[in-house]
C-alpha cells in the first residue's frame, strides 16, 4: 500500500510502497538531520525545514510530471528514485559545505554515483528495477530526460523555491508550479515548455532573481556561512580524509565536532554563530564602487589581499574574513516553447531573461567582515587596501554600501 504524508507546501504526498524502504533508508534519513538553507535560520527563524521533505517534495512533482508525461511504470519510477536521492549527496548546512566539498575534494553534491553503492540503496534499487547509473546520470545531468531533475524548469527548483518561500515567509519565491508541470511536454526526446507555461515559467525566473539577495545571499546568512567555512580549515588544515568524513555527518555532529574542537578559532567561530554573534560588515560593496581588475582571482592571491587588510588595520587575520564572490552565473533557458507546430527558444519569447540578468548582476556585492569592536578599524584598512572607489550619495540611498 502507498503511504500518505501531510506535508505543508503541497498537500498530501504519496509515497510508492516499492519507494518507501528507499525513504526509510539511512542515506534519506541522515536528511532529517540538515537544514535546507544552512545558517538562514539566523535570519528567517522559521527556515528550519530540512532536506528531508524538499527531497519528498521534489519526488512528489516528479512523478505528477511523470503522469502527465505519460511515462512507463520503470522510467516513472527510475526519475521518482533520482528526485528522492538526488540531495543524498549534500554535507552538513548543505550548501555551506559545497565549497568546503569543492576545495577538498573537487566533488559536488551532484555526484552520488558512489552513494548508491551503499547497501540499503543499492539493495532498494535493484529490487525496483532501476539503473543505479540512469539515477545518478539523471542527476548529475547527463541523462536524456535530466532537465526533469537536472534542468531549467525542474522539480528541484520548483519544489525549493516554493517550500524556501513558506518557510522564510519571503512572498517572493511563490510561482504557479501546478500550471508549470501541466505545460511541460517530451518533443524528441526532449523537455519543452508548451506556450500555455509561459507566464508560470516567466514567474518562476522572476522567484530565483529575488529570492537571492532576500534569502539565498542575505548578507547575514554570507557571513555565517563565512565563519563556518573559516572554522572548517582552521579544524581541517589540510587532512582531506578528515573532511571527507566530515562531509558524511549531519548539522548537529557536525557542529558538536567543531565545537571540540582542539583549535580555539574553530571553537570561538562556532560559539559565535551558536550564539548569533557575528562578524558585521566593515565593507559591503557592490561592482560600482570596486576595480575589478584590481581584485585577486586565485585563492593565493586572495589570502595575500587578506593578509594586507590584517596588517594594515595591526589585527590578527582570523578576525577578518575577507568575501569576494563569483559573479551570478547568467540565468539560461535552454527549454524550447512549443508555439504551435514550431519549437522556438524561450529567450526568443521572453526577452525579459537579459533584464533579470542584469539585475543578477548588480546584486553582487563584495563583503570584509570582523567583530563589532574591530568595524571601524578593519574598514579603513579594507578600503585602503581594495582601492575602493568613494560613495556618492546615490550610492548610499541604494544601499550599495
Amino acid at each position: 500500500m502507498p503511504k500518505q504524508i501531510k506535508d505543508p507546501v503541497h498537500g498530501y504526498i504519496e509515497v510508492p510502497a516499492e519507494i518507501l524502504p528507499l525513504v526509510d533508508s539511512p542515506a534519506l534519513q541522515r536528511l532529517h538531520h540538515i537544514r535546507q538553507l544552512g545558517f538562514a535560520y539566523l535570519v528567517y527563524p522559521g527556515a528550519n525545514h530540512t532536506r528531508f521533505e524538499h527531497s519528498l517534495g521534489a519526488m512528489h512533482l516528479a512523478s505528477l510530471l511523470c503522469r502527465r508525461l505519460d511515462f512507463d511504470k520503470v522510467q516513472t519510477r527510475t526519475i521518482c528514485c533520482a528526485a528522492l536521492l538526488h540531495d543524498i549527496g549534500h554535507g552538513p548546512y548543505s550548501h555551506a559545505s559545497e565549497r568546503l566539498m569543492q576545495e577538498y575534494t573537487q566533488f559536488s553534491h551532484d555526484d552520488i554515483r558512489e552513494q548508491l553503492n551503499q547497501p540499503a540503496l543499492a539493495a532498494q534499487l535493484e529490487k525496483n528495477a532501476v539503473s543505479p547509473d540512469e539515477v545518478a546520470a539523471l542527476i548529475s545531468g547527463s541523462h536524456r530526460y535530466a532537465g526533469i531533475i537536472h534542468g531549467d524548469l525542474d522539480v528541484d527548483r520548483m519544489d525549493y523555491l516554493l517550500r524556501d518561500a513558506h518557510y522564510t515567509g519571503a512572498p517572493y519565491g511563490n510561482f504557479d508550479a501546478e500550471r508549470l508541470t501541466k505545460s511541460l511536454a517530451i518533443v524528441a526526446d526532449t523537455l519543452v515548455l508548451n506556450e500555455s507555461g509561459i507566464s508560470a515559467a516567466e514567474s518562476l525566473l522572476i522567484a530565483r532573481t529575488l529570492m537571492g539577495p532576500s534569502v539565498y545571499y542575505h548578507h547575514a546568512c554570507r557571513i555565517a556561512e563565512e565563519m563556518f567555512l573559516l572554522a572548517c580549515r582552521r579544524h581541517f588544515g589540510d587532512n582531506t580524509d578528515a573532511v571527507r568524513e566530515f562531509l558524511t555527518l549531519d548539522d548537529v555532529t557536525a557542529t558538536a565536532l567543531l565545537l571540540n574542537s582542539p583549535e580555539p578559532i574553530t571553537r570561538d567561530l562556532m560559539i559565535r554563530i551558536r550564539t548569533r554573534n557575528l562578524y558585521k560588515r566593515a565593507v559591503y560593496a557592490g561592482r560600482e564602487l570596486v576595480d575589478r581588475d584590481h581584485l585577486p582571482h586565485t585563492a593565493s592571491g586572495i589570502e595575500r589581499m587578506h593578509t594586507a587588510i590584517a596588517e594594515t588595520a595591526g589585527v590578527s587575520p582570523d578576525k577578518i574574513i575577507l568575501d569576494i564572490p563569483p559573479l551570478r552565473k547568467e540565468m539560461k533557458m535552454d527549454v524550447k516553447v512549443r508555439n504551435h507546430h514550431d519549437l522556438v527558444p524561450f529567450e526568443e519569447i521572453v526577452p525579459m531573461i537579459a533584464m533579470m540578468n542584469a539585475t543578477r548582476q548588480g546584486q553582487w556585492r563584495l563583503g570584509v567582515y570582523a567583530p563589532a569592536d574591530l568595524r571601524e578599524k578593519v574598514g579603513d584598512a579594507a578600503r585602503e587596501v581594495l582601492a575602493l572607489r568613494r560613495a556618492t550619495k546615490q550610492h548610499k540611498l541604494t544601499g550599495i554600501i
